[in-house]
């Protein structure tokens, strides 16, 4: 064997042994978790995290689905909001993107302009919420959740960008065979532009369905709640409960409310919140990195 080939395979072995150890990494704190929300409470506290539970307790687990109508409810809440606002979002962005592309396009510059405009300044808190509840009448509604947050200047630019670096020449040619424009977007640049599409939609999704401000802000009806928001209420419950049995005054006895979960119930909260996504991430994974690189570099 030649010297090459030895250095060649020693280098491809440090280079798999340091992604093993990073792979490691990653899942060693997601196991950590799982294991946490399936502790005893009293266990956890005492002995702390382990890989493998002594026992299994769905106690945490047990507390959250306590009113399983709510928790499906809210469920169903994040996941047409989260998915269908995607899906509307990512639609407007690139049918906004796609003409500010285009050279031929008489008001490019200044409508540019103007979507950049929007990434340094904002209009503030008061006047927003105004806007969408006085206004707007958007306070209470479902649609909270997806038309304030349609559009992104960052990721219009990414889209433009992405757009950009496509051939005009394909274009041109689906002009002389008498395509329309719309026509043109939808059956060519669309389907040339999945790895944009899926990083976009990805991180849009992940933001929508981590949204708990919007439910905290314009959201009294609890039919309307968001998963992250409810979840978010029930630890503070427990939470107050908690620290009322540790600071009853003397004659009171709330010493039953002092076995409630508070550890486990966080880690359940983060399986049961984040599971979702962990499904949905690798339908995505293999556009995320080619759809970043390349929507960005270009000028």
């Amino acid at each position: 064997m030649s010297v090459v080939k030895k250095k060649r395979i020693t280098y491809r072995t440090w280079i798999n042994l340091y992604f093993i150890i990073m792979s490691i990494t990653f899942i060693l704190p997601f196991l950590l978790i799982v294991s946490a929300s399936l502790t005893n409470e009293d266990i956890l506290a005492k002995e702390g995290f382990k890989i493998i539970p002594p026992f299994i307790d769905w106690t945490g687990y047990k507390y959250v689905f306590s009113n399983v109508s709510e928790i499906l409810r809210a469920y169903a809440v994040t996941t047409f909001q989260a998915f269908f606002g995607t899906f509307l979002s990512v639609l407007v962005m690139t049918l906004c993107a796609y003409p500010l592309s285009r050279k031929d396009f008489k008001f490019r510059k200044p409508i540019t302009f103007f979507v950049f405009f929007t990434m340094l300044f904002n209009g503030g808190l008061i006047p927003t919420y105004l806007l969408n509840y006085k206004y707007l009448h958007l306070g209470n509604t479902i649609w909270i959740y997806i038309l304030p947050t349609l559009c992104s200047a960052f990721y219009i630019i990414i889209f433009r960008t992405f757009f950009q670096g496509l051939p005009i020449s394909l274009v041109e040619s689906a002009k002389l065979d008498g395509a329309s424009e719309i026509r043109i977007f939808f059956q060519i640049i669309l389907p040339l532009s999945k790895p944009v599409l899926a990083t976009v939609a990805l991180l849009t999704l992940l933001t929508k369905w981590n949204d708990w401000y919007t439910s905290l802000i314009y959201i009294t009806d609890s039919n309307l709640y968001t998963l992250q928001f409810l979840l978010k209420r029930i630890l503070q419950e427990v939470e107050f409960l908690r620290y009322m049995a540790n600071n009853t005054p003397p004659g009171i006895d709330l010493s039953y409310l002092e076995d409630m979960p508070v550890e486990t119930l966080k880690f359940a909260m983060c399986i049961i919140a984040a599971g979702p996504m962990l499904l949905v991430f690798p339908f995505f994974q293999k556009y995320f990195a080619k759809g970043l690189t390349v929507g960005s570099v270009k000028g």
